[in-house]
């Protein structure tokens, strides 16, 4: 609906914003901060300072010590700098709007530069420009849009640019909840454009086995054994397992696309990796398992079963050794309900235009490091972004548009103004 005064000439601005939204989201994605290794952080959080500080942000840089997120394989590599940037003289409430600035890593069949911006087709191309780089902008856009029009805020916006949600074992918005460096309620940007109640979402472990045999040559094997060959029942066992853990429902609601199917719990062999030639016995055998729990299975119970499976799997191996490390966690989002979420749902009908009968709560067996936060304390979050189903998230071409760049910036700068009045 149309609103009176400061606030409609505010939320009618972005749309004429797009030249600073397209150089902005063009630096952003240049910043290579993918996931592995994560080396990028500190370049990406030099370049939000040189974006913000114009704004009248301040800065304080949180680093996750080391000892807490380096795995034994040494996938994580480079300083894991969070950036809190703060809006000097705000008033009111704060409000924590969280954006994961690290990306999975560009992968195969790109037909378009992965870490720059293409426009083609009212698309905007580049790794992160959904997932969730583009959530940055939009924000940066939103409060632009205050400043320029001297609109008033009832909430004090505190940007948390934080890392290793794509991945690892202690991502930074939990190390920043932990410290306690950061009050008030909580506004995620890694969800989508959709009209969506948040129900939650599944936990997240990523669990490396790697089986030690011998070297020798194939044709005279004499004394090798075979990582690969040994690890054979190891596979047998994992694949039994998972289709008993594939059959635990969660009460949590289903997405809209699932047809009234429930939420299940999943076990994946993702990754296996062993050998080099065909004349060499491999001495090595490399296992990822992902699996993904619901907030009704705890986490000891979900480890002791998987450790169990591979012990058992294991025993009276030939295997030299036979090893198992966790190298991601994230864990689940219970009910993440509150007092603010209908004034979220109401800014996120301003800017996408959806009705109030749109909106569905529902959760998701994808997982969210928003975990560690509830777990810290803070219950109640909001969930947003720039996720739809046709944006290649994850994969090659991933892209977002103006259009919802625009939408989102105009939701957040209504839930944020005072003199937003929902109904």
């Amino acid at each position: 609906m149309p609103f009176k005064g400061s606030l409609q000439i505010a939320l009618d601005s972005i749309g004429q914003d797009s030249e600073a939204i397209l150089q902005d989201l063009s630096q952003m994605l240049e910043v290579d901060t993918c996931f592995p290794p994560g080396a990028g952080y500190p370049a990406f959080a030099d370049l939000m300072e040189s974006l913000l500080a114009p704004m009248g942000f301040s800065f304080e840089r949180a680093i996750v010590p080391e000892a807490l997120w380096q795995t034994p394989d040494d996938s994580a590599q480079g300083e894991r700098v969070n950036l809190i940037a703060s809006l000097d003289g705000g008033a009111g409430e704060a409000c924590n709007l969280y954006f994961h600035v690290d990306t999975v890593p560009a992968g195969d069949g790109w037909t378009h530069p992965p870490l720059a911006l293409t426009q083609v087709d009212n698309k905007l191309i580049g790794r992160g420009s959904a997932d969730m780089k583009g959530t940055i902008v939009a924000t940066l856009a939103a409060i632009r849009a205050a400043q320029r029009t001297g609109l008033a805020l009832r909430f004090n916006p505190v940007l948390l640019l934080c890392t290793d949600e794509e991945g690892g074992l202690y991502p930074g918005v939990r190390y920043l909840a932990e410290q306690k460096l950061f009050a008030g309620h909580m506004l995620s940007f890694n969800g989508g454009a959709v009209p969506r109640i948040w129900g939650g979402c599944f936990g997240s472990i990523d669990l490396k086995i790697s089986v030690t045999g011998r070297s020798a040559h194939s044709g005279d094997p004499v004394g090798g054994i075979n990582a690969i060959e040994q690890g054979l029942p190891l596979l047998n066992a994992l694949h039994a397992l998972k289709r008993q853990v594939e059959q635990r429902e969660s009460a949590m609601p289903s997405p809209p696309h699932y047809e009234g199917r429930p939420l299940t719990s999943r076990l994946t062999l993702a990754a296996v990796q062993g050998g080099s030639k065909g004349s060499t016995i491999p001495a090595r055998f490399d296992l990822l398992v992902n699996r993904r729990y619901s907030p009704e299975e705890p986490f000891e119970q979900v480890w002791s079963e998987l450790t169990h499976c591979i012990e058992q799997a294991m025993a009276g191996s030939a295997a030299l050794a036979v090893e198992y490390h966790l190298i991601g966690h994230l864990a689940p989002v219970s009910d993440p309900s509150g007092p603010h979420w209908p004034r979220w749902l109401s800014a996120l009908s301003q800017g996408f235009g959806f009705d109030a009968n749109d909106f569905a709560v529902w959760g998701s067996s994808t997982s969210s490091d928003m975990g560690w936060v509830q777990q810290a304390g803070i219950k109640e979050i909001l969930l947003g972004g720039l996720a739809r189903p046709e944006n290649r998230i994850h994969a090659s071409d991933e892209y977002t548009t103006m259009q919802d760049i625009v939408a989102l910036a105009q939701s957040i700068l209504a839930y944020l103004s005072a003199d937003f009045q929902p109904e």
